[in-house]
């Protein structure tokens, strides 16, 4: 019971990684406020639990409705102890030279503003609570091209440089600020974007999820508990010395070219080794 009596945050919760999270930090003892635009799923969510968790509407591109929801939390329960900065989608999947500003704005909205605003209407009512945290999900398109869509990266890349600047800004107030990156993670994430039939998209999911077992060296698709199960670890006392900084949890996906892990993978310096022994050979042995 990590979390007995503590208050939680969790925007983006009707689905995914949220929902897990939420499930996980109740079952803890925590009071969830599960916040949403999927009223449908955030409430079945909320009539799911014993009433530890409660859904609340909430647009985390509209700072007014982010302060909302943090403040009906802290009314309701006397403070704020934790936030998982959660919600985000695809965004925007044009390439630099063709996307639109209002796509690349909106896009930004989402995944970065939502989170600064998410700990600026939150740290009110975190001060003076012994082990406040807050908790953002990055993402390992953070680390570089390949992972995803351009601005979608450039957003979460600027969620791990705000975890380093908030955790620095509010260090005086004994608030801890860290960010998870999650690698290829079974969700709806990247289906809900796409302009296709319902059927279609489930689908793609079953197509998705045998992809990401052979994504990276784990060999199993990544789920929203493993990312729920990092947040409550950098959430909860055990992380009591962790600030401003980062957990991977992508199953080895990062860890560098395949062919370093997958023996089936042509490995480009056995090739050009390979090369330079045919060289060698068809000269004679001469180098």
């Amino acid at each position: 019971m990590r979390f007995s009596q503590k208050t939680v945050i969790i925007t983006g919760a009707a689905s995914g990684i949220g929902a897990e999270a939420a499930k996980l930090f109740s079952s803890e003892g925590a009071i969830v406020y599960a916040s949403d635009i999927d009223e449908t799923g955030g409430k079945a969510l909320a009539d799911s639990s014993d009433g530890s968790i409660r859904f609340q509407h909430c647009d985390v591109c509209d700072p007014a409705s982010i302060k909302e929801l943090m403040d009906r939390a802290a009314n309701e329960t006397g403070g704020i102890d934790v936030v998982l900065n959660n919600a985000g989608a695809g965004g925007a999947r044009e390439p630099i030279d063709e996307i639109e500003p209002a796509d690349w704005d909106r896009t930004m909205d989402l995944l970065l503003r939502s989170v600064a605003f998410g700990i600026r209407y939150a740290v009110p009512h975190m001060k003076g609570r012994p082990g406040a945290s807050v908790v953002n999900i990055s993402s390992v398109a953070a680390v570089g091209p390949g992972y995803s869509p351009t601005a979608y990266a450039v957003g979460k890349a600027g969620v791990l440089h705000l975890t380093k600047m908030a955790a620095a800004d509010l260090a005086k107030h004994n608030i801890r600020v860290n960010a998870i990156q999650p690698g290829f993670i079974n969700t709806n994430i990247f289906t809900s974007s796409l302009e296709i039939p319902d059927e279609a998209k489930d689908m793609a999911k079953g197509v998705i999820a045998q992809m990401s077992s052979n994504a990276q060296p784990v060999k199993r698709g990544g789920q929203p508990s493993d990312i729920a199960e990092a947040a409550a670890y950098l959430a909860s006392d055990a992380a009591g010395f962790v600030n401003g900084t980062s957990i991977i949890v992508d199953g080895g996906l990062t860890l560098g070219p395949r062919y370093s892990w997958d023996e089936e993978e042509p490995d480009m310096f056995e090739a050009l080794r390979q090369m330079e022994e045919a060289a060698q050979a068809s000269h004679g042995g001469v180098q």
